[in-house]
């Protein structure tokens, strides 16, 4: 009988199949080019390259969106699912391969967090382009926040067990779940994950399967829904996958580490600035609402 990371690498490996044939499906159907431009596939290596080394791929690639105004607001937060999904799959098979967790958690906070994104999703695909400004620039001021908490050394140190049980098993699956939903938002899962594991006292080396598994499953679950309802740029979302694949691998298994601090400080202030565009595009969303009553 195969191994149960065997069975969860086969598993992940039929989503990812379907995940493609109906984004594929889709992108046929729909009008417009969908060949990405040089900057597109230049964010996807970028991005996913300090994804897989830590920094996370959803604040740097919603930042850039809006400051080059390369996608319209409403559509960033499908186009960092549909795009990011396949990057995300390959950092999961090799980090699921190489770090030892319990397989039951791990199995089942992935099933939690993907629940939590296929409610998440089908909410997210339809909100109007006001509330998705708000929801995002509440997602990037979290994300500035956990970068500077990483800088200063404020996550929690964790404990030495790999895995969870009772009543920590059960706050880790609701822990999960709600990230899974928010994910689906804009709202990184990495950081939040680990500090959850290092909170309910795992070795947060164990995160890292934990937290890349999550994202693996979740978002080609929940991108169904946003590829069902056009709710995402389809360029920037090829640029994404397309630069980020070889990102990824060469992240991975030739450069393994960095000093990181400097960068996560530049990606702090480039961040409050995009959640500040953010918020005060949606101020200005609800004045050109609230004129014709005027």
């Amino acid at each position: 009988m195969p191994s149960p990371k065997i069975i969860l690498f086969i598993a992940l490996a039929i989503i990812t199949v379907l995940f493609v044939a109906a984004w594929v499906v889709s992108a046929r159907k729909g009008a417009g080019d969908g060949k990405p431009s040089a900057l597109g596939l230049a964010i996807g290596f970028v991005t996913n390259f300090f994804d897989t080394l830590g920094i996370g791929s959803f604040a740097p690639t919603t930042s850039i969106f809006k400051l080059k105004r390369m996608v319209p607001d409403e559509k960033i937060p499908g186009t960092l699912n549909v795009g990011h999904a396949l990057p995300t799959v390959a950092q999961a098979l090799i980090f699921i391969a190489i770090v030892e967790v319990e397989f039951q958690t791990l199995m089942w906070m992935i099933a939690a967090s993907v629940a939590g994104a296929w409610l998440g999703a089908g909410v997210v695909a339809g909100l109007p382009r006001r509330q998705v400004q708000v929801g995002m620039g509440i997602a990037l001021l979290a994300a500035a926040t956990f970068f500077a908490m990483t800088n200063l050394g404020m996550f929690p140190s964790g404990g030495d067990t790999l895995g969870l049980h009772d009543g920590l098993f059960w706050a880790g699956i609701v822990g999960n779940f709600a990230l899974g939903a928010l994910m689906t938002l804009g709202i990184g899962l990495y950081a939040p994950c680990m500090i959850l594991v290092a909170l309910l006292g795992m070795n947060p080396t164990a995160a890292f399967p934990i937290m890349m598994g999550s994202c693996a499953f979740l978002m080609p679950i929940g991108s169904f829904r946003f590829i069902a309802k056009g709710g995402y740029d389809l360029k920037a979302a090829i640029g994404l996958a397309i630069g980020g694949v070889p990102a990824v691998l060469i992240a991975a298994y030739v450069v393994k580490s960095l000093p990181l601090t400097y960068l996560r400080w530049v990606v702090v202030v480039v961040v409050l600035y995009a959640a500040y565009s953010m918020l005060r595009s949606a101020r200005s969303e609800s004045y050109e609402v609230r004129a014709p009553a005027v």
